[in-house]
């Protein structure tokens, strides 16, 4: 566990959640506490009609085999006609294309293009270091704004949507797997995981050892059915050489989209002065009035930027960064807005 990525487990919390007291006696600010550190069902719910305005599917080309409205690499019986050529042994005879089998003298087939359904299933993760913000909300909070806009996003296409979401603790707690649900009923199922798992309270009561990424990435694979579109988001301090062999195995049937939750200080380390910082676990001094230690302070969080990026770039999945300083729909938009056709995860597959 390293020092940098843990140093506010949410021990505030309490205070912040002392100080609200019964409703009358609520300050002006607490709302704004509780928001910056919590998400409720009604947040991620009026999330919906934002969701809209993104589209995950520009391009995308699904390998799924239910119906759907999505285009498929698969080629087969469909309303679209794609193109025709030499008759093989098994084709449907219904297919025949006899124009151009009497112009050239040989049998010929049509092919058609179908429709499919996409199936979306996030993987979340709320190990303890995504309960930290410097900002304007935590890290948990913005993986959870984030997720239930993806989620309301598919739910308005009519496809399922499924989720792993990653939590520390006992084994048997560490991980809660939401099987792909058709429309709304996914989206649903998702959120009220998503309030529970991100609530910094039940952070704080968390005991055992440390999830592992890899491990859950490996349960992963058996949830994201070949031709799903997977999200993974996290802050992937988790990584490490094993990692690669599970995106290669997962990126082989599906494809991916990573998004990197970061703080500012993650990037830019904060004014000179000594902090104390803990992990929750134990406590110590980082000192950033000194040369050496804003510089050490820096080559830390660089490295584990460019490992991420370097990691997703060896598997072509396309990573977006959001900050806990970002609005998150806008963030979304720039990359998954309908005018927008560079960052669509599947765009790569058309």
């Amino acid at each position: 566990m390293n020092f940098f990525t843990r140093w506010f487990k949410p021990s505030t919390t309490e205070s912040i959640e002392d100080s609200q007291g019964a409703p009358e006696n609520q300050s002006p600010n607490s709302s704004l506490l509780n928001s910056a550190t919590h998400v409720t069902a009604h947040d991620l719910i009026s999330l919906q009609q934002q969701a809209r305005k993104l589209n995950l599917y520009q391009g995308s080309y699904a390998s799924a085999s239910t119906t759907g409205s999505h285009r498929s690499r698969f080629r087969g019986r469909g309303m679209d006609y794609q193109e025709s050529r030499l008759y093989q042994a098994g084709d449907d005879i219904r297919n025949m294309d006899w124009r151009v089998t009497a112009r050239a003298g040989k049998p010929h087939t049509k092919l058609y293009q179908e429709e499919r359904e996409l199936p979306v299933v996030l993987l979340v993760d709320f190990n303890l270091g995504m309960f930290f913000g410097s900002t304007n909300s935590l890290k948990s909070v913005v993986a959870a704004k984030t997720a239930a806009l993806i989620a309301w996003a598919v739910a308005s296409r009519g496809d399922r949507v499924g989720a792993l979401l990653i939590t520390e603790g006992d084994e048997a707690e560490t991980h809660k797997e939401l099987p792909p649900k058709m429309g709304k009923r996914g989206a649903l199922q998702l959120i009220r995981e998503l309030v529970i798992h991100s609530n910094p309270q039940k952070a704080m009561q968390t005991t055992g050892s440390h999830t592992s990424l890899n491990d859950q990435l490996k349960r992963l694979r058996h949830l994201a059915h070949p031709g799903t579109l997977v999200f993974l988001i996290s802050d992937f301090y988790n990584i490490d050489d094993e990692t690669t062999q599970h995106l290669q195995r997962l990126s082989r049937h599906n494809d991916i989209q990573a998004i990197q939750i970061i703080d500012p200080l993650e990037v830019t380390p904060p004014p000179p002065a000594r902090y104390n910082v803990t992990d929750g676990e134990r406590s110590g001094i980082l000192n950033t009035r000194s040369k050496k230690g804003r510089q050490h302070y820096q080559k830390f969080f660089n490295q584990h930027h460019r490992m991420v990026e370097d990691l997703m770039n060896s598997h072509n999945i396309p990573l977006l960064q959001i900050s806990t300083a970002d609005d998150v729909l806008l963030t979304l938009q720039k990359n998954f807005g309908n005018s927008n056709k560079r960052s669509s995860v599947a765009s790569r597959a058309a």
